[in-house]
């Protein structure tokens, strides 16, 4: 095999059969994968269904804490878990431009085989395509997932209340600004990694125990936690407090963020979620949440309100009040 892509690869006959079985069948290998038909045959799910889809351009490909595989595989697999899904199969489309090395393909596949083992789901189907140099930025990806909601569990909207408290499973920003460290080449010191990782097993704790006090849950990724609070918010009868002095930032990213004018609550995070729970029931969902490696930074950051319905406000460290609103614009493109 040569080593670098070559529009040959994408013609169907040989050179497609070699990246095939040469990569994507060496590190995603499961029975329905290894069967080769048009579509994966796949056992009936029990409960309701959860599906989705999404697609990753990020810029670089490769960064501190993942590349663009592993993000592929979190991502997807973070939409279906905060919906109360357990994840259970994904297909992954690869768009790859012309002269794309064979060594970074492989280390894209491997990671997102080793992230896949983690979050216990199987890649059973996928689709390649190769485009002439130009027509692509080295290479975009495409998962989608499906999953299964347990019998009894139900998340929505309808459900929040005034007295309900609003948690964020750690530190916000993380993902954004690694990214843009990487990508601008920012002459820092600093060990900050992107969070990028499964949220299922963290969130399947939770849902598990103490799944009737949990009302939503949401991963907070572009427009950060400011877009995804206004989401939960617009249009209802109730409104959303954050505390500052509670929002868990660390000091690389609060420090970045003050020098570039930006701020880490329109960041994206990619190991993030926010959830809407039972205030009577918060404490407990924190110490579940704790006693998972991805939520040791667990916090209680507002609270739900009667009070400015639809709108999401932050109590300041100075005692004043903001309003907290969505993102207008982009403050960094290609993030994922």
């Amino acid at each position: 095999m040569s080593e670098i892509i070559t529009l040959a690869h994408g013609s169907g006959g040989k050179l497609t059969h070699q990246l095939i079985q040469g990569i994507f069948q060496k590190h995603f290998r499961n029975d329905w994968l290894l069967e080769g038909g048009d579509s994966a045959v796949l056992e009936t799910l029990p409960g309701q269904m959860a599906f989705t889809t999404d697609s990753y351009v990020i810029h670089p490909l490769f960064f501190r804490g993942g590349n663009i595989g592993k993000l592929a595989v979190c991502g997807t697999v973070n939409d279906l878990a905060v919906c109360g899904a357990i994840p259970k199969y994904m297909s992954c489309g690869w768009i790859i431009e012309e002269g794309f090395p064979l060594e970074e393909l492989e280390e894209i596949a491997e990671s997102m085989a080793a992230t896949a083992r983690e979050a216990g789901v199987f890649i059973v189907t996928g689709d390649t395509k190769i485009v002439p140099r130009g027509c692509a930025d080295k290479l975009f990806l495409n998962t989608s997932g499906v999953g299964f909601i347990p019998e009894g569990l139900r998340l929505s909207p309808a459900l929040i209340r005034p007295g309900d408290q609003v948690i964020v499973t750690g530190t916000i920003g993380d993902h954004g600004t690694a990214i843009l460290i990487e990508r601008e080449q920012l002459q820092v010191e600093t060990g900050l990694a992107s969070d990028c990782a499964p949220l299922n097993g963290m969130l399947e704790r939770v849902t598990a125990s103490l799944g009737g006090a949990v009302r939503l849950m949401r991963d907070p990724t572009r427009g950060g936690v400011a877009t995804t609070l206004n989401e939960f918010t617009e249009g209802q009868d109730f409104g959303i407090r954050l505390e500052e002095n509670a929002l868990p930032v660390k000091g690389e990213v609060s420090g970045l963020c003050g020098m570039l004018g930006m701020d880490p609550l329109y960041i994206a995070n990619e190991g993030k979620a926010l959830l809407i729970v039972d205030g009577t029931q918060a404490d407990r969902v924190i110490e579940l949440l704790r006693s998972h490696p991805n939520g040791q930074d667990a916090a209680i950051i507002g609270e739900v309100v009667a009070d400015h319905p639809g709108k999401v406000y932050m109590r300041t460290l100075a005692g004043g009040h903001r309003i907290i609103d969505m993102l207008v614009g982009d403050q960094l493109p290609r993030i994922c």
